[in-house]
């Protein structure tokens, strides 16, 4: 395994990470005596396996359904020392709320103290408010910090970049929870923020969240030749040197397996991603245009300001996917989550929309009338039944 400093709390951080939101049994918080013998064995292989390959860094969430209580029984065989552990905690109106919720953490885990603990989903203004202000969640974490029962703060988050930014201007955080991937490079000021304020930074599901590269499209697959889609990602991420580790949702033993082919890339990753990066750049080129690629993200209106609150540079962004990569089931998943994801995912489907109105939003837009027809084809392509966070499901 390969490690690197994980900003300013010092750790030795393995640059694949095992997060623990697929190996659990159940999304819904079960109860002891309900988790199956399968169940716990697959999940203590799948962290024997982890630890074998070097990966000490355990990232988990309260709200994982049984992830905590799984995990915290298979810890119990391994030296508290030997591990990275992380939780993370949701911000609450009421700091006794979520204090509460880090307890029973605790419990579950079985552990006396947490090495990285995450406020997890600070995703809007309001849930950043609760976090940073005077008596708020922060300063409650950083009280169990003084008492011992936290080794470091850090924040996750799916914010808007604004509100990422102005979370890591507040210098309060050790480390940040950061989607950032080929697909997706919006937060690439939140990177460069992080790296000026000293601050570990793990990437959030680059493989699922990162484009479905468990089972890419054929068409990505050829273009990525002779990586997986999966390495080609892994090694583009971790090719920026603000980028310290990779979450790595094993949900069995033998997940690890094609990530460990990125490691001895690493010292000649520029060598070996320049010609990738030509072939999907051209292939962006010549689906979508030059001009487009550059300037189909100018004046567009966020969710909030659009009638029906219509998520138009998701569903554009999904759009570009689709056509440059044949990303088409990636994309229905990310489209039909708008509408029932709340602040983890904003803003709405296109649906019915009167043009006239959207028009008029789109009134800044060098695009306006393409854009009209992409949000009327996304919605006919895409559109069906509404999907459930992972978090929301049984």
């Amino acid at each position: 395994m390969r490690y690197r400093r994980f900003g300013r709390t010092e750790l030795s951080m393995p640059v694949f990470s095992c997060g623990g939101m697929r190996y659990q049994q159940s999304w819904k918080d079960v109860d002891w005596p309900e988790i199956t013998p399968e169940s716990q064995n697959n999940l203590e292989a799948t962290l024997a396996r982890s630890l074998e390959l070097g990966i000490n860094h355990i990232e988990t969430a309260r709200y994982y359904g049984s992830s905590e209580r799984q995990l915290g029984k298979a810890l119990a065989a391994y030296p508290r020392s030997a591990i990275i552990l992380q939780t993370k905690v949701p911000p609450s109106e009421d700091p006794a709320e979520f204090l509460e919720t880090f307890n029973r953490s605790m419990s579950l885990l079985q552990t006396d103290y947490i090495d990285l603990l995450s406020i997890h989903g600070v995703n809007n203004a309001e849930l950043l408010d609760w976090t940073l202000r005077k008596g708020g969640c922060l300063d409650l974490a950083e009280r169990l910090q003084a008492q011992g029962r936290v080794r470091h703060i850090g924040f996750s988050t799916h914010a808007p970049l604004p509100v990422i930014l102005e979370a890591i201007a507040s210098d309060r955080f050790s480390y940040i929870n950061l989607h950032w991937y080929y697909i997706f490079q919006t937060n690439q000021a939140a990177l460069e923020a992080a790296q000026e304020h000293d601050m570990g930074v793990f990437i959030i599901s680059p493989s699922d969240k990162g484009g479905h590269l468990y089972s890419p499209p054929q068409k990505l697959v050829d273009l990525c030749q002779p990586l997986h889609p999966m390495v080609f990602n892994d090694l583009f991420c971790l090719s920026q040197p603000q980028i310290h580790t990779l979450s790595i949702g094993a949900a069995r033993p033998s997940d690890f397996d094609r990530h460990l082919e990125t490691l001895p890339l690493l010292d000649q990753a520029e060598n070996i991603l320049a010609p990738i990066l030509r072939r999907l750049e051209q292939a962006m080129a010549d689906a979508l245009g030059h001009d487009w690629l550059q300037t189909w993200m100018v004046g567009l209106p966020t969710p909030e300001s659009t009638p029906g609150e219509i998520n138009i540079p998701t569903i554009v962004w999904l759009h570009n996917l689709v056509t440059a990569f044949d990303m088409v089931e990636y994309a229905k998943a990310r489209y039909n989550l708008l509408g029932n994801g709340g602040h983890w995912f904003p803003g709405q489907r296109a649906g019915r929309f009167d043009r006239g109105t959207l028009a008029t939003v789109l009134n800044q837009s060098p695009h306006r009338d393409r854009i009209l027809n992409i949000l009327q084809e996304m919605d006919s392509l895409l559109g069906g039944t509404a999907v459930a966070r992972l978090s929301q499901s049984d």
